[in-house]
């Protein structure tokens, strides 16, 4: 199954594929053959392209109670990530904002179906701004900011990566 890699602000597709007895890693679409082999509980060996590292993973705290969170121990560092189910993103409406406004920002590959607003026009938090295709499913992607549209940054048919900016909103000023 597909997931969301989060480590610090940014987010990766990743997904462990078992079939015919080979592991792969399909790594932002790209697979990597890869073994793991559990040394004891929690230490784990990961052989991937002719390099060998031994992980210690440990259950790490996250505000997120649907997000998988651990702490990994390699040899140059610690390092904590989440793994969360894309669709999640999508069907919250994904997209950061700021004080002064926001950037909706595409939460995972797909297509843009239907754009709901234009430039210019007045919009309301909670209001759908634009419906995205992703995983065979039409997701309406809703802004978490009061405001004016100033930038649509994608056409309708247009395919787009995680991440990529969809539609900036401005917040009136105080």
């Amino acid at each position: 199954m597909k997931r969301s890699l989060i480590l610090g602000k940014e987010s990766k597709d990743v997904e462990l594929l078992h079939q015919d007895g080979v592991t792969t890693l399909v790594w932002e679409g790209q697979g990597h053959p890869i073994d793991i082999l559990e040394l004891e509980p929690g230490c784990y060996s990961i052989l991937m392209e002719g390099r060998s590292v031994e992980v210690r993973l440990d259950q790490a705290k996250s505000p997120d109670p649907e997000a998988h969170s651990y702490r990994a121990m390699l040899y140059d560092g610690a390092y904590e990530f989440s793994l969360v189910d894309p669709r999640r993103a999508l069907l919250s409406g994904g997209g950061g904002t700021g004080a002064g406004g926001g950037l909706l920002t595409s939460p995972m590959p797909g297509k843009i179906v239907k754009l709901l607003v234009k430039a210019g026009d007045q919009v309301q938090e909670g209001q759908t701004l634009l419906v995205m295709e992703a995983m065979k499913m039409q997701n309406e992607l809703k802004t978490t900011t009061t405001g004016t549209v100033a930038t649509v940054h994608v056409q309708e048919g247009a395919t787009v990566e995680t991440g990529a900016a969809l539609i900036t909103v401005v917040a009136p000023e105080a």
